[in-house]
């Protein structure tokens, strides 16, 4: 499970997506994931989905390893639908005892999935196609504004960068461990839920130590190589706006006009 996540990776490319400037994937997932939480019509939700198999299509990252992404959070889908299936009123399509299936909780179910996984899949295509420190440049130029009133732009992008750069890591050692504990006897499947949860404290314990050891050593590379913040410091490759990141733009502004107009016809 813990090999499937795909949040944080940089998948290497050859496309136009990568070739972006990293401002204008910032602003277009969030966009993105904004307008998801504002569709309230199939109509709506098959342009989203049709925009972002356009933008996997035009980044060359296989689908097959976008939808691979989502097995780790297919139990958390899964509860949350069960959640609102159950325990939304409504119009009773199937009762069973004090449980009851209601029409109204079937389409909210329906839309939270469909919602989380276009939130999943939106958010992966920034980071497989952007590397961490392109990402820590685009979200610092963005952020530059703040400056103005003292707040600490580039070290919260650098913190923002170190966080995703450490989830790879983490889900490779998470992997090691579990490799190591099951060689030595260790069982994480079987049993019924309480008994998985105990079997995973010695994977935690280790995972901690590791993660605080990684961090420690992280924090003296920086220390020496003289690093104190974002105060003086200039870029190698600067960003600067192309001619794609323009017409990029323009197509993103063209995503939640259409999303506003479907919505108008929609209830009008």
């Amino acid at each position: 499970m813990f090999r499937d996540m795909t949040l944080g990776q940089y998948y290497p490319a050859e496309s136009v997506i990568h070739k972006l400037d990293p401002r204008v994937k910032l602003v277009a997932t969030f966009v993105y994931i904004l307008s998801l939480f504002f569709i309230g019509s199939v109509t709506g939700y098959l342009l989203a989905a049709l925009f972002l198999l356009s933008v996997i299509a035009l980044s060359r990252v296989p689908i097959g390893f976008m939808v691979r992404g989502l097995r780790a959070i297919v139990i958390l889908m899964v509860v949350a639908a069960l959640f609102n299936v159950f325990l939304t009123p409504g119009e009773v399509i199937f009762s069973w005892r004090m449980f009851s299936v209601t029409k109204e909780g079937c389409f909210i179910a329906a839309k939270m999935v469909v919602r989380l996984t276009l939130l999943i899949m939106g958010s992966s295509v920034m980071t497989l196609t952007t590397t961490p420190a392109n990402l820590t440049d685009g979200l610092e130029k963005l952020l530059g504004p703040l400056r103005k009133i003292r707040v600490p732009v580039h070290e919260m992008a650098m913190m923002m960068s170190i966080a995703l750069r450490f989830i790879p890591i983490l889900v490779e050692e998470t992997d090691r461990i579990m490799k190591a504990q099951i060689a030595r006897g260790a069982d994480f499947e079987s049993g019924n839920l309480i008994r998985r949860a105990k079997s995973l404290i010695p994977l935690l314990i280790p995972l901690f130590v590791s993660a605080f050891r990684r961090a420690n050593d992280l924090a003296m590379a920086m220390e020496a190589r003289c690093y104190r913040g974002g105060a003086g410091r200039t870029k190698m490759k600067p960003l600067v706006y192309s001619r794609r990141d323009r017409i990029a733009y323009l197509i993103l502004a063209l995503y939640p006009a259409l999303l506003v107009a479907i919505g108008y016809f929609h209830f009008r």
